[in-house]
């Protein structure tokens, strides 16, 4: 089931998520509706606390060299910890609770990350270039943070100006 991805500035997207405690049914459902939701408005990341359930879980999928998002490649993290980062690359990032607003940002290149699969296995993998900065993005969301606030003061200035612009004309 599609569910609906919360915005900026909603505040919730603030809440600093807490980690699953029990591995059921009701888990698998919120990932298998994250996933749909994801592939509905062409993400490639989703974290939980964007479809409003402040819980430390997040997908990633990003599509394969014939740009398909194939379904065996889906990564669920739960409780996911970086525990090593090296490196440094710039990307252009863009969020989907942040529609329509794309940036550079700098994140480590290389990272370490231990978590949980769906099942409560522990699991722990390397990730590098795009994909260490799918992590990055999507875990930032566990602690209430936002892509944009990685800009500078004078970025984050002109787009703040830009995205009350861009609501007022919304409503």
């Amino acid at each position: 089931m599609v569910r609906e991805v919360i915005t900026y500035p909603n505040k919730l997207l603030r809440t600093k998520s807490k980690d699953v405690k029990v591995f059921d049914e009701e888990l698998h459902i919120l990932l298998d509706d994250m996933y749909d939701t994801m592939l509905s408005e062409n993400g490639v990341g989703l974290a939980a606390i964007q479809v409003a359930v402040p819980l430390n879980i997040l997908i990633i999928n990003l599509p394969n060299e014939e740009d398909i998002q194939d379904k065996a490649d889906l990564i669920e993290a739960i409780n996911p910890v970086i525990t090593h980062k090296d490196g440094v690359q710039i990307n252009v990032e863009g969020c989907l609770s942040v529609p329509g607003f794309n940036e550079e940002v700098k994140r480590a290149k290389h990272i370490v990350v231990e978590y949980f699969d769906r099942n409560g296995n522990k699991q722990k993998v390397e990730a590098e270039d795009f994909l260490a900065v799918a992590w990055q993005h999507e875990m930032e969301h566990l602690s209430g943070h936002l892509f944009i606030e990685n800009l500078s003061i004078i970025k984050r200035k002109k787009f703040e100006k830009e995205w009350k612009k861009k609501l007022k004309t919304k409503n």
